[in-house]
């Protein structure tokens, strides 16, 4: 009854309402969908005693009992019948009201997918469209011309992805209020089919030649909302290479985690490309060899020096230093840590090092943990 996607989007909100890791297990006892991506796929022993006794288990020691542990297994039944078992990590007494919370959202989006197609808004049906579009099915996406063309799309020319993601902050709006926002900004723009991916992003399907309209569109909306939004724009494709375009999507999306900017076009990156797709542990291990035993006033030095292009002049005029007082503090940073900031290969991996650093990670991590030796798992 309900696919893997769904599942997954369901166990990452409660995780982000209750902190703990959720499991959605198929009738099979299998994973289908976690927090933890290791255990997906994989037998759950507690929750196949569920589907059997048809009861809640919870489990009050881990390891009793084979792929589970210490928590709250609880049966989701719709019309009579078992349609998913929802496991919740943690002291039962604790996560009991999470599982149940887990349980009410399955059984919404369970109803929800019982609506008649015949029923759905045009909001709906451009999101079902663009799902089977994503797809990368190319019997199917050439099937879908004329659905395509009754929303004035044009199938022949190439399309873009963008993706829009939102999020909570220190601002007055509230997070539904800025969904509506966005739904109506949406439906303004020329020739686009949507969908929204809950918690927090919008996809967004649009003719690679209204790029200039669309990209100003965009910047002129997230630009009173600059706590709120991101964007990634994805590369120009044929219909039935669109997952491609989504796939830079996400990429010029992930560059933003080390942007100050708001949208990010695939197009127009380079070096960044590389950067958004470096995971945490290589990221840590990188900044451990190269930037450890400097001091943040030394990080800071080296971003306002590759910020002025290496030059010395525009360095010291930013700095208020005098020449010589910058030669003697790029020389120290040589000492410390083995790179020379005025030497072309040691510079290059210097200036690597500070732009990773400025990439949030899963954990906090700023320059003064540089010093901490536990930095790696």
């Amino acid at each position: 009854m309900i696919n893997k996607t769904t599942a997954q989007q369901i166990v990452d909100t409660v995780k982000d309402v209750c902190g703990h890791d959720i499991n959605f297990i198929n009738e099979k006892g299998l994973i289908l969908a976690s927090t933890n991506p290791s255990r997906i796929g994989t037998f759950h022993e507690g929750g196949q005693k569920v589907i059997s006794a048809g009861t809640t288990l919870e489990v009050f020691e881990s390891d009793t009992l084979l792929g589970t542990q210490k928590g709250v297994n609880i049966p989701v039944y719709h019309k009579g019948s078992l349609a998913a078992v929802i496991g919740i990590s943690g002291d039962p007494q604790e996560v009991r009201i999470y599982a149940h919370l887990a349980e009410r959202i399955t059984l919404l989006l369970i109803r929800e997918q019982e609506l008649n197609a015949a029923s759905r808004t045009l909001a709906e049906k451009k999101n079902h469209l663009l799902q089977l579009l994503l797809s990368n099915d190319r019997e199917l996406t050439a099937r879908l011309s004329e659905e395509l063309k009754a929303f004035h799309i044009n199938p022949r020319t190439p399309k873009r992805i963008f993706l829009m993601e939102f999020k909570a902050s220190s601002s007055p709006e509230s997070i539904s209020s800025l969904e509506t926002d966005i739904y109506h900004f949406l439906e303004t723009l020329p020739q686009c089919l949507y969908s929204y991916q809950y918690p927090h992003t919008f996809t967004v399907l649009f003719d690679s030649s209204d790029l200039k309209e669309i990209k100003g569109r965009l910047s002129s909306f997230v630009s009173s909302r600059k706590e709120n939004l991101k964007v990634g724009i994805g590369s120009a494709e044929e219909l039935p290479k669109l997952g491609s375009s989504l796939y830079t999507a996400k990429t010029a999306l992930n560059t933003l985690r080390f942007s100050e900017h708001q949208i990010s076009l695939f197009d127009e990156l380079n070096l960044e490309i590389l950067l958004a797709d470096i995971d945490e542990i290589h990221r840590k291990s990188f900044l451990k060899k190269s930037l450890q035993k400097l001091s943040p006033e030394d990080i800071q030095l080296l971003r306002t020096y590759f910020q002025e292009s290496c030059s010395l002049l525009h360095t010291c005029q930013k700095l208020f230093l005098h020449k010589n007082t910058l030669q003697y503090k790029l020389n120290r940073i040589h000492r410390l840590c083995g790179l020379n900031p005025r030497n072309f290969h040691d510079s290059v991996i210097l200036y690597l090092a500070v732009k990773l650093l400025d990439i949030p990670g899963e954990e906090p991590f700023d320059d003064t943990t540089l010093h901490n030796d536990t930095i790696l798992p």
